[in-house]
């Protein structure tokens, strides 16, 4: 029943990939990248920054514990980005914590071309407005051109039925671009979409 239920939630998310995934990369072709490419004045459009991919990552301690807590989260994610999600593994024996090498302690889901495109959509447009109080998202990178996002309940992506979630389970939303520094970064991620706070406005 549950290969079933999220061999539905795929099929239906691939049926909103073409559109959203056109219109975003159309609007970096178009507009981003020019835009860039004169703010930077890079001499050419192969200069311009990408978005490689985004890694979405749950860290789940409590997992060790409590072994369905990663099946659930499992399902949580794949629903939410179109993409099974896996579990990660420890990687050594911890005894204070009763931590076992090869124990799984969390999920992720690493999205590429088509769907990170259609995530990012989603994500910008229809989750991150969901926060309670929103005023915009912290904007410094990690000195080499990528972004965390630290999202704090997972009930923010509209796919998740609140009604039946047992836990309410954080994550982080890492953007990888090729920017060579958090300046281009930042603008990269700025003309996408993503609301940092006290951004300048163009």
């Amino acid at each position: 029943m549950k290969q079933a239920f999220q061999y539905v939630i795929l099929k239906n998310q691939e049926r909103r990939l073409s559109n959203d995934t056109a219109n975003l990369k159309k609007d970096y072709l178009e507009r981003i990248v020019p835009a860039l490419q004169k703010e930077f004045n890079y001499s050419t459009v192969m200069q311009v920054p990408v978005l490689k991919k985004i890694v979405i990552n749950q860290g789940l301690g409590e997992a060790t514990a409590d072994k369905k807590i990663i099946e659930t989260a499992i399902n949580e994610l794949t629903a939410i980005t179109g993409q099974k999600a896996v579990a990660t593994l420890s990687r050594k024996d911890i005894s204070n914590f009763k931590l076992r090498k090869k124990m799984p302690i969390g999920v992720m889901v690493t999205l590429r071309r088509e769907r990170m495109y259609e995530f990012l959509e989603r994500l910008v447009r229809v989750s991150l407005p969901r926060i309670r109080d929103f005023k915009g998202i912290e904007s410094k990178l990690d000195g080499r051109g990528n972004y965390t996002l630290g999202i704090q309940e997972q009930i923010i992506f509209p796919e998740i039925n609140i009604d039946s979630i047992t836990k309410i389970m954080g994550m982080n939303i890492t953007f990888v671009t090729s920017a060579k520094t958090d300046e281009e970064g930042y603008a990269l991620l700025k003309a996408f979409g993503l609301p940092f706070k006290n951004a300048k406005k163009d």
